[in-house]
């Protein structure tokens, strides 16, 4: 197969840890071709999407890795596109989507499927599934949150288009902080965020579920919080840690996993804490590394072999 793959500058990855490249790696030792193109090189020809795009090979020098020549193709002259740009989620991401919907229209084939990485917004996508989620409010209304936060008397409250673990505040009813906090993520009520019941499962971890083409793969990455820190990610200081999946795990897992399939969402990463269903990844989930390296799983391998049988 010809893979192309969108990607964050090469330059700013880190080999040893990056889901993205595990699966190229795990690609070009199948002997399929690789090519690697940035956001920017997507754009709009008249009515035809183009990308502009550089062969890629592994390398053993100092550098690892090679890079041919750019050259300007049409996205269905590869057998896929993998969008795995980072968030955020901003404008240029929103009419990223919009071209790779194009693409598809003109006989791409782009995984994630670009109108469900738009409509599945990581925070509010739990709202598709209540029976998992722990109790929540999204608005940008401080006195709404307060009233929630009297309610539950400990909360999270998160940007919508954050990742990461950056701008996650907890709040308890005491903490002399609340205006300020409230006031600063919500851009003093200009900007929609979402608040949610805090769990203190937590502390054992917040852990990632990887799905592909529906199905859950078989361990998670429990990522747990430094001390002192209620975020688990591992940006923000987390430890990842491979744990089998628990039954309610699984029903999670599978549950949602079965919609996720049906809207094209190929490759995607479950946030469960505890019982609870907190975020579902659709950009760019990551993990994979950990878990194939704390374990006889390959998370890489099996994303290979549903791409080649779908």
């Amino acid at each position: 197969m010809r893979i192309v793959v969108i990607l964050d500058p090469i330059e700013t990855l880190k080999p040893y840890k990056d889901t993205s490249l595990a699966i190229m790696r795990e690609a070009a030792i199948r002997g399929h071709q690789l090519f690697v193109a940035l956001q920017s090189d997507l754009f709009l020809r008249q009515e035809k999407v183009r990308l502009r795009a550089h062969l890629f090979e592994f390398s053993d020098e100092v550098s690892w890795y090679q890079l041919g020549q750019s050259a300007e193709y049409a996205p269905q002259d590869f057998d896929v596109v993998l969008m795995r740009k980072d968030p955020p989620f901003d404008n240029e991401f929103l009419y990223s989507t919009y071209l790779l919907d194009l693409a598809v229209q003109q006989g791409a084939r782009v995984l994630n499927n670009p109108a469900s990485v738009r409509d599945w917004n990581e925070k509010l996508s739990v709202a598709n599934f209540p029976q998992f989620a722990p109790e929540f409010l999204v608005t940008r209304d401080n006195d709404l949150i307060r009233e929630f936060l009297r309610s539950h008397g400990d909360i999270v409250v998160k940007p919508l288009d954050g990742m990461g673990g950056a701008s996650i505040f907890r709040l308890t009813q005491l903490d002399p902080n609340i205006s300020v906090i409230l006031e600063t993520i919500t851009d003093y009520g200009k900007r929609t965020v979402m608040a949610q019941r805090y769990l203190p499962q937590i502390l054992q971890g917040d852990k990632r579920i990887i799905v592909i083409d529906g199905a859950p793969v078989p361990y998670a990455l429990a990522r747990i919080p430094m001390a002192g820190e209620t975020r688990g990610n591992l940006a923000a200081g987390g430890t990842g840690v491979a744990q089998l999946l628990t039954e309610r795990d699984v029903e999670i897992a599978a549950t949602v996993g079965k919609v996720l399939k049906q809207k094209g969402l190929f490759l995607v990463g479950l946030d469960v804490i505890g019982e609870h269903l907190t975020e579902i990844n659709v950009t760019s989930p990551t993990g994979i590394v950990e878990i194939a390296a704390q374990t006889d799983c390959k998370p890489a391998s099996l994303f290979m072999d549903a791409l080649e049988a779908a």
